[in-house]
């Protein structure tokens, strides 16, 4: 019987590393647009922009069949989102300060969080795979 742990760490392939950085760039492009919906129709755009997130998420830990799947989106929305938080030397800002903001940024970071969670974990190969067989 072999353990998972004791399994060496193979490389990933080229298309699971280009899915990632694709996931990575639609994250981004996923904050940017919650985060302008979000502040437009509340209660609405806040659900439809984490919905939004939950589901690329989701469906990228799917796609890839990893939870690099699910982080790389969450990666990507994260500094979007962190980067539209800070304020420009014009005083120009994308959120303003609301309960809606803040029910975005940190809603987002559990959804991200729980879809990391729930993200399908490769099994180990081989017979042996389940303990006392």
């Amino acid at each position: 019987m072999s353990s998972m742990l004791a399994q060496p760490l193979k490389r990933p392939s080229g298309p699971r590393v280009l899915a990632c950085i694709g996931l990575f760039v639609l994250g981004a492009v996923v904050g940017v647009a919650g985060a302008l919906v979000q502040p437009a129709w509340f209660p609405g755009g806040l659900l439809l922009a984490l919905a939004g997130e939950a589901g690329l998420c989701l469906g990228g830990a799917r796609a890839t069949g990893s939870r690099a799947g699910a982080v790389a989106p969450a990666g990507g929305w994260m500094i979007a989102v962190i980067l539209l938080t800070a304020s420009r030397p014009e005083g120009d800002f994308v959120f303003g300060t609301g309960t809606a903001s803040y029910l975005f940024l940190l809603g987002g970071m559990a959804v991200a969080v729980i879809c990391a969670t729930l993200a399908p974990v490769r099994q180990p190969d081989g017979d042996g795979v389940r303990l006392g067989k």
